[in-house]
């Protein structure tokens, strides 16, 4: 089977010509969870902007489903993309459903099969289905950060791009989504890159890890092939899992 997504060579620069990635080369497997650490400002969101073409590669080439980013239309390369970020970025004048099931009204569906998917969705995120016409407002963190990702699901799109999504939760809100969202990967069985800055999350989550320094990925396999590494920040990374619960 072909790699979901492919880096081929790619760097991308600011126009203040600070680099933030260089010489990239990276393939994922289509099912992989895939998770990126690293400092802040070493590149992690761009390489995600680049998979949905917000960001187009000054050098190199990105791979979706074996296309050149260039060659999608933007459109349709996005509705095969699932977004979640860590502010949900919720309406707040819309509720519940009608966050859930927005892109589906710009692809008019049809009502019954709107109502019917926005059903199964809070079921499948864990949230009762009278909440259904809350307020973004009325809702826990938590429970705001179920939606966005009911929302990204809507058109069951075969890719997950999560930049830090757990990232403005409590600790124990935020472990016990985690582990929610990788029960859930289980049975969905996305293509996911998300994006972290928490070890352990990465840990806990990624088939697979890369740790990207300095615009460059410096290392990428399995929590033993990182705990292997004699790479500066990924012993930097390694060490702070001794101060994170478990």
């Amino acid at each position: 089977m072909s790699p979901a997504i492919v880096f081929e060579h790619v760097s991308f620069a600011y126009g203040d010509g600070r680099v933030v990635v260089e010489h990239l080369d990276l393939e994922i497997a289509a099912g992989e969870l895939f998770a990126l650490v690293g400092r802040s400002g070493a590149g992690k969101s761009t390489l995600l902007r680049l998979v949905n073409r917000l960001t187009l590669p000054m050098g190199g080439r990105v791979l979706v489903d074996g296309r050149d980013t260039r060659e999608w239309e933007p459109i349709a390369l996005r509705r095969r993309i699932g977004f979640v970020q860590q502010d949900v970025g919720l309406f707040p004048h819309m509720t519940v459903a009608e966050n859930i099931g927005l892109l589906a009204r710009i692809e008019q569906w049809p009502p019954e099969r709107l109502t019917a998917r926005i059903a199964e969705l809070l079921t499948l995120v864990s949230l009762p289905l009278d909440l259904r016409d809350r307020w973004p407002d009325e809702l826990s963190g938590g429970q705001q950060q179920r939606v966005g990702v009911a929302r990204a699901l809507m058109l069951d799109p075969p890719i997950l791009l999560m930049d830090e999504p757990f990232g403005a939760l409590d600790p124990l809100t935020r472990l016990a989504l985690r582990r929610e969202f990788r029960h859930l990967q289980s049975s969905l069985r996305k293509t996911v890159i998300i994006v972290t800055h928490d070890m352990l999350e990465a840990f806990e989550l990624g088939d697979r890890i890369g740790t990207i320094d300095e615009s460059r990925l410096v290392a990428v396999g399995t929590r033993r092939d990182l705990e292997a590494s004699p790479h500066p920040i990924v012993r930097a990374l390694m060490a702070t899992l001794q101060t994170q619960p478990s």
